[in-house]
């Protein structure tokens, strides 16, 4: 297994670098990412679990 980054954006997504990840996903399907990628942290994302940049339309602070 590679290494792997996650940084958390203030007010923002989580930004994940990596070689390769597996996502497993609510149905059972797998999808797999490779390099970066942003992952949804305010809810509001119409492409869960990845980022479309909702957290900028609902005023998510954290």
């Amino acid at each position: 297994m590679g290494k792997v980054k996650i940084t958390l954006i203030k007010n923002g997504s989580a930004k994940v670098d990596c070689d390769k990840t597996e996502i497993v996903m609510l149905d059972g399907s797998v999808v797999v990412m490779e390099g970066s990628f942003f992952l949804c942290r305010c809810g509001h994302s119409k492409n869960k679990p990845f980022c479309d940049g909702s957290h900028s339309r609902c005023g998510f602070r954290d």
